[in-house]
């Protein structure tokens, strides 16, 4: 098996990247088994304090037709990238995508699992699946109403027609939208910034808002906040940062 995923760590950030240009990162099996794999080391790894997916020049141009055209049902089921995208959304620490070019289909399935979108201005974003036969088959048809409503992920599903950076900006598809050249560097400078805030915080904040996402009962959800939140006065972190606060000086978070 070729590799054409990579990960790259440092400086608190880890950094996954897929590296098939002659296909325009576009995803397959194999690809997306190396992707599992690197997820785990991320997981694993305590001095990782947010993740950055991107790859240079297009994110990622859909799944790998031709190895899904001769499909059947079980082969399909076989093919599908949801566990591995399901396992990045289950990730403790942030998960940036960083999007150039093409973030289509499953690619544009990839970026959704990611809390934060940041996309060059020439990005196409979209989901030209049913102009193929099928529809999203990776937590788009989940994912994108969660996050942009019911309405307008329709229209971006049933139509398959992609659209620009600036419109995805506009229905809240991305959060940001840069030069083309500034993609990385602009998702690096966030993430670098992230990494030095409160890492046990930080998770413990991810975790409480993706459980209040899954329960629209505010109050259950404003509960759960408040214990969370209390539990973090019992950690080192929460001393640090408050006594750097006070002596007017950067606090040195230990993940503890």
């Amino acid at each position: 098996m070729m590799t054409q995923a990579s990960l790259t760590i440092g400086e608190g950030v880890a950094l996954i990247s897929v590296e098939r240009p002659e296909a325009l990162n576009a995803l397959n099996r194999d690809i997306v088994d190396q992707i599992d794999v690197l997820i785990d080391r991320v997981a694993e790894d305590e001095s990782v304090r947010c993740l950055i997916l991107h790859s240079d020049r297009n994110f990622a141009a859909g799944a790998d037709i031709k190895a899904m055209a001769s499909c059947d049902e079980e082969g399909a089921k076989a093919f599908c990238f949801s566990p591995t995208y399901n396992k990045l959304t289950r990730l403790s620490v942030p998960v940036i995508a960083a999007i150039e070019g093409y973030a289509l289909g499953g690619g544009m399935e990839l970026a959704l699992t990611a809390d934060i979108r940041i996309a060059g201005e020439s990005a196409k974003m979209g989901f030209p699946e049913v102009t193929l036969g099928i529809f999203p088959g990776a937590g788009g048809t989940i994912r994108a109403p969660k996050l942009i409503g019911e309405a307008l992920a329709k229209e971006l599903i049933f139509t398959g027609d992609p659209i620009d950076a600036d419109r995805a900006l506009s229905i809240g598809l991305v959060n940001k939208v840069v030069d083309d050249d500034q993609v990385l560097e602009t998702a690096m400078k966030m993430a670098k910034r992230i990494a030095r805030r409160g890492p046990v915080a930080v998770r413990m904040a991810k975790d409480v808002i993706n459980r209040g996402l899954l329960d629209n009962n505010v109050e259950k959800g404003t509960e759960l906040e408040a214990e969370q939140w209390a539990k973090l006065f019992n950690t080192e972190d929460q001393k640090e940062g408050m006594k750097a606060f006070m002596e007017k000086r950067k606090p040195e978070f230990r993940n503890r």
